[in-house]
């Protein structure tokens, strides 16, 4: 009889020691991340709320080349391209050389995430079928790696590290699935000769990669190339990001110390996790509630479709999908995790925020109420899911010293 395979149950030295650093890391910029959305909403609703959307709606850059664009997009499509490029590398490594490079021990966290999208959107759409708001199903799909790594950093302390390795899993698999929602569904027509040319410059990043390349001399401007040019095309141009991550060389050469991957990620993620998420959120997460009362908040389609697809899809969908694929693939949990542990990480899961509020501005265009009250509904959700979470947390805390003895 074959053994079924427990991913994560050996993660190697190096292995374990990424995943405590990122969550160090991500620990400090997901407290950044929550004390620009406090400042924005706080800002957004005082006697400063003239000057705060007067600069989200200045508008910056050459209108020659169609860049005339305000800070707030500048913030979403520019600096959530850099967020994305991070998240790209993440994918790059975790496929490669991390835990997703095992099909086998892969499946779990994959369909985990996949649960964890599916759900949450069926859920939103089921409630909004025939609405003006239908068009926001992707919104609950996200689940925020910074703030999710961040509550996990703080209120899992001394739970298994293969927890931690689990969420990164699916949390990584999670961006993919939000990326290619935003390409497919939230991209405007799509104008196929820059299209190309953004596919030609990543093709030259790719190959400079390979031929062992590393000066920024020669990759910076191809990024900015590709940024400006998908931005052209109609593609979202966040997507340039991941492109440029995926592309991107894990495996050493000759006398390299560290693989470029390795290298800019040591880099690029203070920048991503420091300054571009955080702005981001200073400028997406500033809505002014007066307008709204409390029964829109609560009772509408598009507040109660991103709630409880976000607060209730993402813990079903995740430990669901999660206990079809142990039940019927080879893979299962670690001897060091319990089913208990993948429902607080689905708990977990359902904060949403960065990307949730990205594909909240791509999906309501043109319609301020509906993005405003989808925005809010972001942030209560995944507030409510955080603390959801850090109880489930500290159940399971319990449950292990219990297990210990």
């Amino acid at each position: 009889m074959e053994h079924a395979i427990q991913p994560f149950n050996e993660l190697t030295p190096k292995s374990r020691s990424r995943i405590r650093k990122l969550l160090h890391n991500e620990t400090y910029s997901g407290a950044l991340l929550l004390l620009a959305a406090a400042a924005a909403m706080i800002i957004a609703n005082s006697s400063w709320s003239e000057w705060y959307f007067s600069l989200s709606n200045t508008v910056i850059g050459p209108e020659q080349i169609h860049l005339d664009l305000t800070i707030a997009t500048w913030a979403a499509d520019g600096l959530l391209a850099v967020f994305f490029f991070v998240a790209g590398m993440e994918l790059k490594y975790e496929l490669v050389s991390g835990s997703l490079s095992n099909r086998a021990n892969a499946a779990v966290p994959i369909a985990a995430a996949l649960g964890g999208m599916i759900v949450p959107a069926v859920i939103f759409f089921t409630i909004n079928a025939g609405t003006p708001s239908s068009n926001g199903w992707g919104i609950p799909m996200a689940t925020d790696i910074a703030f999710a790594l961040a509550v996990l950093g703080i209120a899992g302390r001394r739970l298994p590290i293969e927890l931690r390795a689990f969420l990164l899993s699916l949390a990584v698999v999670d961006d993919l699935g939000a990326i290619v929602v935003i390409a497919i569904f939230y991209s405007s027509a799509i104008a196929f000769g820059y299209l190309i040319s953004a596919a030609t410059c990543i093709a030259l990043f790719a190959i400079a990669q390979r031929n062992g390349i590393r000066s920024p001399l020669l990759y910076l401007p191809l990024g900015i190339a590709t940024w400006v040019l998908l931005h052209e095309s109609g593609v979202h141009a966040t997507i340039a990001g991941v492109a440029l991550g995926l592309a991107m060389r894990v495996k050493t050469k000759d006398s390299e110390i560290d693989s470029p991957l390795e290298s800019a990620l040591d880099r690029v993620h203070p920048w991503s996790a420091g300054l571009c998420v955080p702005v981001f959120a200073f400028f997406a997460a500033g809505i002014s509630i007066v307008d709204f009362s409390i029964g829109q908040a609560f009772t509408s389609p598009v507040s109660v479709g991103v709630m409880l697809g976000l607060v209730v899809g993402k813990p079903i969908g995740i430990l669901g999908f999660a206990w079809l694929a142990a039940r019927f693939t080879r893979a299962e949990l670690s001897k060091s995790l319990f089913w208990g542990d993948v429902l607080a990480i689905g708990m977990l899961a359902g904060v949403g925020f960065t990307v949730s509020l990205l594909i909240t501005k791509l999906a309501f265009i043109g319609n301020a109420e509906l993005d405003s009250l989808a925005r809010l509904s972001v942030l209560m959700a995944s507030l409510i899911a955080a603390v959801f979470a850090v109880i489930a947390l500290q159940i399971r805390k319990s449950a292990h010293l219990l297990h210990e003895k």
